[in-house]
């Protein structure tokens, strides 16, 4: 048995797997869905100091409270950059890193340094604007490749404003996360922001995988994903 730890990307919450946890479950496996500080369920705690340095340590505070060995830890699209974080925090604990259409950092980068120019320039357009200088309001699901109206209609309830301190603080790290094995699965059926950080993993000499959805896989495509997870992705 494993212990999946997964992690929403940004606007998102714990709630966002809901659709895979019952597939790693019923392989026997412990799960684990936290939702980020400031986000979703825990909006309540948002304010303009929340940032990436938050959400590494929400992890870390997670995994030592249930003394979690042996973790799987699965970060979607902006949470790649709190996996990288985690790892480097407390490696014994972490067996594996997966990258889901995720930021693949390195010391001293910020999200938002990492994405194309044109969409960088969007995100801090719209946090000057209506995201109150500290804010990134909630993107086009549309233009994250969510297509089907009831999925739309699912995640648009659900998503919340994501706090602006997360993209532009940058990662601190000492190294010792590089001793954690890593993959690598990218969303193919969209813009496909990710796809340099795909190459980056390749040059690292990670595995690579695609599935062939949008940007938001852990909702169009649960069951491939899960697949990944508890194939290739967990070995």
């Amino acid at each position: 048995m494993s212990t999946y730890v997964l992690l929403h990307g940004a606007w998102h919450g714990g709630w966002a797997w809901q659709r895979v946890v019952p597939l790693l479950r019923a392989a026997g496996h412990e799960v684990h869905a936290p939702t980020l500080t400031g986000l979703s369920d825990r909006a309540h705690l948002l304010s303009p100091s929340v940032g990436l340095s938050t959400h590494i340590e929400d992890v870390v505070a997670l995994l030592e409270a249930h003394d979690a060995r042996d973790v799987v830890l699965v970060g979607h699209s902006y949470a790649g950059q709190v996996v990288t974080g985690v790892a480097d925090r407390i490696p014994q604990r972490v067996a594996r890193r997966v990258y889901l259409d995720a930021f693949v950092g390195e010391a001293g980068e910020a999200a938002i340094d990492l994405q194309p120019e044109t969409v960088a320039g969007h995100y801090r357009d719209s946090v000057a604007g209506p995201g109150f200088g500290w804010l990134i309001p909630v993107r086009s699901l549309q233009v994250l490749g969510v297509t089907d109206q009831a999925d739309v209609d699912w995640l648009t309830a659900r998503l919340t404003p994501h706090p602006w301190l997360t993209y532009t603080e940058p990662l601190r790290l000492t190294g010792a996360g590089d001793k954690v094995a890593a993959s690598f699965i990218e969303c193919t059926d969209w813009m496909r922001v990710f796809q340099t950080h795909a190459e980056r993993a390749a040059e690292r000499g990670w595995p690579v995988h695609t599935i062939p959805t949008g940007h938001e896989a852990m909702v169009t495509a649960p069951g491939a994903l899960a697949e990944l997870l508890l194939g290739e992705c967990a070995a």
